[in-house]
């Protein structure tokens, strides 16, 4: 018999999600989650090799954080910025443009002889940075239909980048070892040039908005929010550092709120504003964002807890630290290529949920760590298992903060998505590296005892700190609206 005999056969077909990856689809995630990664390893890669540039080039012990700060600054500030852009210019073509930036401003940080230069580039870096990665996930988010098809994407974007993440900080010492601090940047140039060369080929460029060319950009809001994000990001970074001394770390983030405030009535009196405030009122994006920033902040604060741990404390050498870091980046791994499927048994809150729910429980068991090297085998076990849950967390984030919206502002919705993971990026570890120094201050009683016990002591309370976040991160996921599980499509979560 004919299908087209069966009208409620044709009808069930129809609204049954794709779950086919296709050769074109997969040629496309390919070139994606290579600039993604690239994306994810140049957050990490310096972290290791701060003293030998700073040697090279000259930097003082305290200019040698604007290595990274000038980095983590201009990614997190223009994020949200060209997550717009990309609605109005076209994403493939701003894609394509911060890969050019990118390799460019790589070339010029591996032959930087100057302070001045080498900020520079890393300046240009960030701003590559901020135009890639919302790009990049608003095209896979309108590559790949809502549903099982675009939760595989997203769980395999959020293992390859914290694969990068991790990579990152092992190829800075293997890169160090055999060649120059040089190679660091130089590395990026030839992955740019490939991801230039095929993305025109494999990437399309998706359907806008008709209207969309005549639509004017919101500049009073974008400058306003851009400054309001730089000023929030140094505020934390300084304060980070240096403690309540760093008076301008709080003027800094006294002016930040001001900012926001301003942003938030240009908003709502702009015709077409950057961030349409009635987006906030949907509970996945906004409920999605907070356990997002919650994830990102205490999965990478924990990776500098460890660095502490096992370098400070029980005084290991670099290459132990990275091996540490490549179970941990296992980890992740793993719980991404699991994401896809346990969001489509238990639906994205539910994967939120027993994302924290094994994160919290693994990261608590940390607080069993001592000074005897016997530890370690805890530790490893400890965050491979909460890497796992880390990550599926992650993409249940993305998935709530980007499902049941349509294509004109998938662009806002994912940038919005990776600012919050550029705030937990850049936020967690100055947070964690205040508290521990404030711990290790606060103990006059442990004054006769070695160094490492009164760090191991700072590292031991941040820990305990971590996994409060992470249970408010679990409460937060609770308030979510329950979603369809058996088919992955978000139905109900939208108010």
């Amino acid at each position: 018999m004919p299908t087209d005999a069966n009208p409620e056969l044709n009808a069930a077909k129809l609204a049954a999600p794709d779950t086919k990856m296709t050769s074109k689809l997969w040629r496309t995630l390919v070139i994606l989650l290579l600039a993604q990664f690239m994306m994810a390893v140049d957050f990490s890669i310096l972290n290791v090799a701060l003293p030998e540039v700073g040697a090279a080039l000259g930097f003082s012990l305290g200019g040698m954080q604007w290595i990274v700060t000038s980095f983590a600054l201009t990614a997190a500030g223009f994020t949200l910025f060209f997550g717009r852009l990309g609605d109005y210019l076209g994403r493939r073509n701003l894609f394509i443009g911060g890969m050019v930036l990118l390799g460019i401003s790589s070339l010029v940080g591996g032959m930087a002889e100057s302070q001045t230069v080498l900020l520079s580039a890393r300046v240009m870096q960030g701003l590559s940075t901020a135009m890639v990665t919302p790009t990049a996930l608003s095209l896979m988010t309108t590559s790949f239909p809502e549903g099982p098809l675009r939760d595989r994407a997203l769980g395999m974007n959020g293992a390859i980048m914290s694969a990068g993440f991790t990579t990152g900080a092992v190829l800075s010492g293997v890169l160090l070892d055999l060649l120059s601090w040089r190679w660091l940047f130089f590395v990026n140039v030839p992955i740019a040039a490939i991801v230039v060369v095929f993305a025109p080929m494999l990437i399309k460029e998706p359907a806008r908005d008709p209207g969309a060319r005549k639509m004017t950009l919101d500049m009073p809001g974008a400058i306003t929010v851009t400054a309001a994000v730089l000023s929030l990001v140094y505020g934390i970074t300084a304060l980070g550092n240096h403690g309540l001394e760093a008076f301008l770390g709080i003027e800094s983030m006294v002016l930040s709120v001001v900012l926001f405030g301003v942003f938030i009535v240009i908003e709502k009196r702009s015709a077409e504003p950057l961030v349409p405030l009635n987006i906030l009122k949907r509970r996945s994006v906004a409920l999605g964002n907070i356990t997002g920033l919650l994830a990102f902040a205490t999965e990478t604060s924990l990776v500098f807890l460890m660095t502490l741990y096992l370098q400070e404390v029980l005084q290991q050498s670099g290459t132990v630290t990275g091996l540490a870091f490549g179970i941990l980046g296992a980890g992740t791994v793993l719980g991404g290529v699991m994401a896809s499927r346990v969001i489509s048994l238990i639906g994205h809150r539910g994967t939120l949920l027993a994302g924290f729910a094994l994160q919290g429980v693994a990261t608590a068991a940390l607080i069993l760590l001592t000074t005897n090297p016997g530890s370690i085998p805890l530790m490893l076990i400890a965050t491979f298992l909460g890497g796992i849950g880390n990550m599926l967390a992650i993409v249940g984030f993305m998935t709530a903060a980007t499902s049941g919206l349509p294509n004109k502002q998938q662009g806002l919705a994912t940038g919005l998505a990776i600012l919050t993971q550029q705030f937990g990026i850049t936020i967690g570890i100055p947070i964690m590296s205040a508290i521990v120094s404030a711990r290790i201050l606060s103990q006059p009683d442990l004054a006769d005892l070695s160094a490492p016990e009164r760090i191991l002591g700072g590292v031991l309370f941040a820990i305990a700190i971590n996994v409060a976040l992470v249970v408010l991160g679990f409460l937060v996921a609770l308030l979510l609206r329950p979603d369809r599980a058996p088919d992955g499509a978000e139905t109900v979560t939208q108010n």
